[in-house]
């Protein structure tokens, strides 16, 4: 096995497993079993070896080829018995043998082909940290990924791991790049590289490079021919509807469509027969990047937080058409809820405005903190959610999450950045060219990076405290120079001092740097209002039923 700091001296495979070097070892391996538990004896044979052993530099050679007997004899008895085949102390002990006969590589395949503890997180843990020990990264960054898109379990501390050695191996890349490079002047130290994020050059370029990730993801299915089926999948809907489409042995009954763009069309579909209901998101000409987005949440935001900006289950690429499937939330988008107060000849309550506004602001902080960018924030592109119970004062109180469904979910990740894509720094000039969405450095042909969300973000809340699109002027401010500030005006009921504080940091950021602790600051600032008086909570509790009554009925 593996260990980032080998002892000098140290018996060949002595001390290189991280099991070794665990406390709760000795005590979790050799656990209170049942009588009919035949592995029981080599478990605590194996665990009296280990501390006969030590962590010292020095061994006891019999001992440790004791300890080595132990792991292989129980390994060839019981390494592939039905009866272990969920249980965690005989990973623990594959683990060992693993180290004992110095070939992870091919232990690793031995439980591969068994289909042994792949649900487990230890597993890519361990093979990833003796790959890193090698000095192979590239397959130890593969490893996690294959944990992570399984799902391995404790998923959060296998993404952490994840992120850990990421960021050790960005630092030591930096370290040499630094000892390699003659020192930059100070113009060239903070002269970023600019990029147009969406133009075709570059998404050629993106996709080249990660070619090689995208066939390790989970749910990813390429063929070079075209779609096999009788209809094709570009045909207009009311060819489709209620047509049955097979992908990678599943069949999906088209039951409506959810929105059509210029390049995609998006349908609601039933699988397999059942009630469950998918979206199916089908392109012409093909795009992968958007299931790359997809796969980069998975890996880097957390389990309670991942809800948040929706889920793709498969990819299906063909040479003329991909089809991405999805989840499908029943309640539609934020536009449709907005929409439904116009319709009555009114505008959002502020509460219900100040809700989504804190959902909001911590899914780009959220987003941003990981290097991810979305890139078309607009309110046809966030679903609505609800909670499972009544929200409480305690669910604006709390700095993290407990609840997973919350109020939004962000999709269609077509326009997502990826800043581990780029050298850093690197400045965006491109155009989303999406009319009312433009941010201002957009519109001043200056560079962007988070900026492109935030500017969304605002005009999002604008439509729904006023109903109507944003614009913006630019106006002097107190003290000095100007800044950007929406034309229309606050309502004096309001909580005006809020909202201008919003609009004025998200529309005038001071650079292109990280926005993660202005995001913070305004999302704690709402939270403390919402808990400044209870009847607030109550209030929203009331509209998000009356909400979720009305979106089911309509």
């Amino acid at each position: 096995m593996v260990v980032l700091e080998r002892t000098p001296g140290a018996a060949p495979g002595a001390a290189s497993s991280p099991l070794r070097k665990s406390p709760r070892f000795s005590r979790e391996v050799a656990s209170p079993s049942p009588p009919s538990d035949p592995i029981l004896p080599y478990l605590r044979s194996i665990s009296r070896a280990m501390d006969e052993l030590g962590t010292g530099p020095q061994y006891d050679m019999a001992t440790l080829d004791r300890l080595k007997h132990y792991l292989i004899e129980c390994i060839a008895k019981y390494g592939d018995d039905y009866q272990y085949s969920t249980d965690p102390r005989l990973l623990k002990i594959w683990i060992l043998y693993a180290d004992a006969i110095e070939d992870f590589p091919s232990v690793y395949n031995q439980l591969e082909e068994k289909r042994m503890f792949l649900e487990h997180a230890l597993l890519y843990e361990s093979y990833a940290l003796y790959l890193i020990a090698h000095g192979k990264v590239t397959e130890a960054d593969k490893v996690y990924g294959i944990g992570i898109s399984r799902k391995a379990e404790p998923l959060d501390n296998l993404k952490k791991m994840h992120l850990r050695f990421l960021k050790h191996l960005e630092n030591i890349v930096e370290e040499a790049d630094a000892e390699e490079k003659p020192k930059p002047s100070k113009k060239q130290k903070n002269e970023p590289s600019v990029v147009d994020p969406w133009s075709a050059s570059t998404r050629n370029t993106l996709l080249e490079k990660i070619n090689g990730d995208l066939r390790t993801f989970s749910g990813y299915h390429k063929s070079n021919k075209v779609y096999y089926g009788k209809v094709p999948l570009t045909s207009p809907l009311n060819v489709l509807r209620n047509k049955v489409i097979e992908l990678g042995g599943r069949k999906y009954q088209i039951k409506g469509s959810t929105g059509t763009g210029a390049f995609a069309k998006v349908y609601k579909a039933t699988v397999d027969g059942t009630e469950e209901m998918v979206a199916l998101k089908i392109q012409n000409p093909l795009f992968v990047l958007e299931f790359y987005m997809y796969r980069q949440l998975d890996l880097r935001i957390s389990d309670v937080e991942r809800p948040s900006f929706g889920y793709a289950h498969d990819m299906h690429i063909f040479s003329d058409v991909s089809v991405l499937v999805c989840d499908y939330l029943p309640y539609g988008t934020l536009l449709d809820v907005i929409n439904s107060h116009l319709v009555v000849g009114r505008c959002m309550d502020e509460v219900l405005c100040m809700y989504y506004t804190i959902e909001m602001l911590n899914m780009l902080e959220t987003l941003h903190s990981v290097g991810l960018i979305h890139g078309d924030v607009k309110p046809d592109n966030i679903l609505v959610c609800y909670p499972s119970g009544e929200i409480t004062e305690d669910t604006f109180r709390s700095e993290k999450r407990y609840e997973k469904n919350q109020g939004l979910c962000l999709v269609d990740w077509g326009r997502g950045i990826d800043l581990n894509l780029f050298p850093s720094p690197t400045e965006f000039n491109g155009d989303c060219g999406t009319s009312g969405f433009r941010c201002i450095e957009m519109q001043e042909h200056r560079n962007w990076t988070y900026q492109v969300d935030t500017y969304g973000l605002c005009v999002v809340v604008h439509m729904m405290l006023h109903g109507t699109g944003m614009s913006v002027e630019k106006v002097p401010r107190i003290g000095g120079g100007s800044e950007y500030r929406p034309k229309l005006p606050f309502k004096r009921y309001w909580n005006v001092d809020l909202w201008q504080k919003l609009f004025s940091t998200l529309l005038n950021p001071p650079s292109n740097d990280s926005d993660v602790a202005a995001l913070q600051s305004l999302r704690a600032s709402f939270r403390e209002y919402m808990c400044s008086n209870r009847q607030l909570v109550g209030k929203l509790n009331q509209m998000l039923a009356k909400q979720k009554a009305s979106l089911c009925s309509s």
